[in-house]
């Protein structure tokens, strides 16, 4: 699997990681089967997605607690384990989301944050992380400096709890915040062929400071996979999503068609073409596939192996352009 420069630090993570939201289940996603989700982590790891991220909010700690069931039949020193703080159910903080009935909370406050690590290292059964990163950013009126967050996390980090330092869903000017009090290494946001945005912004602030980017949704919650039809209803987290919606839906689909040549030149599939492409756009990157069943595993892992020309995705992206 070939990997890449960690931010600042000497470690290195593959192009190709693993994210475990979906496996969490619950309102967004569905029931799981989870010994078949701890089998398709144990798979990743060993074929070389070795970078698992997961989340307390993703199903209220399920995820985590997935994760480190899996890990248990793992070499932990073979994982990068990345897992977040600041979005909380249990204490209030400022309004974010409901999943079911359960009111979520953003939270960065410095007790909140040692507390949560508390809870996410005894679900992953680990001792300490490689990465954590912020989930949201902190916000009125439960608001707290990032200088205030990067101090509690800068001390978890010496008394060797976690790493590195990652955040999730910035802002060019909150990555400017961050660097002013410590070394962040890796920035997470949305990015597919479909959604750009951090082009603008985002990813020439992470150049500039020696940050990796980390994708994620780069099929657009399962859409360029390719396997939906055009009557396919949306369901749990997809349904109230721009490109779920019906007339966004078929022109995603009919751009997707027009991919064929490429899959039978790459031998590959949309799916491949899609984490393929997000890769091409940088050394700098790397993406987070959603792997839930082991055949997925070996399926999603054929785009790391696909030498995209320079042509072939400028093609791409003027076709991905007309339907945005």
């Amino acid at each position: 699997m070939e990997t890449i420069k960690l931010g600042n630090t000497d470690m290195r993570i593959p192009k190709l990681g693993m994210g475990t939201w979906a496996i969490g289940g619950g309102p967004a996603w569905g029931d799981r089967d989870e010994q078949e989700c701890v089998t398709t982590i144990q798979k990743a790891v060993k074929s070389g997605l070795n970078l698992l991220d997961t989340a307390p909010a993703y199903n209220f700690g399920n995820s985590e607690k997935i994760v480190g069931k899996a890990l248990e039949g793992l070499e932990r020193k073979d994982v990068c384990l990345i897992t977040k703080c600041g979005i909380v159910w249990t204490r209030e903080g400022s309004l974010f989301n409901k999943v079911g009935d359960v009111q979520l909370y953003k939270n960065l406050s410095a007790e909140s944050i040692r507390m949560e690590i508390e809870d996410s290292l005894k679900r992953l059964r680990t001792d300490y992380l490689d990465i954590y990163m912020t989930h949201w950013q902190s916000v009125e009126p439960c608001f707290t400096p990032i200088a205030e967050t990067m101090d509690v996390l800068n001390d978890l980090k010496v008394k060797g709890k976690i790493k590195a330092i990652g955040a999730a869903n910035v802002t060019r000017e909150h990555i400017e915040e961050y660097v002013k009090y410590g070394s962040l290494d890796i920035v997470q946001g949305k990015y597919s062929i479909l959604d750009r945005q951090v082009e603008k912004d985002l990813l020439p602030a992470c150049r500039e400071n020696g940050i990796t980017f980390q994708a994620y949704s780069p099929l657009e919650q399962g859409l360029l996979s390719g396997k939906y039809s055009r009557d396919y209803q949306p369901k749990g987290a997809q349904a109230n999503k721009k490109w779920f919606q019906p007339e966004y839906m078929t022109k995603a689909i009919d751009m997707m068609e027009k991919w064929k040549p490429l899959c039978e030149k790459y031998e590959c599939s949309v799916a491949n073409l899609a984490l393929a492409w997000i890769m091409k756009q940088g050394d700098d990157i790397t993406v987070l596939n959603g792997c839930s069943k082991v055949y997925q595993v070996d399926e999603n892992r054929k785009a790391v192996d696909i030498e995209l020309s320079d042509d072939d995705a400028v093609w791409m992206k003027q076709l991905a352009d007309k339907i945005i």
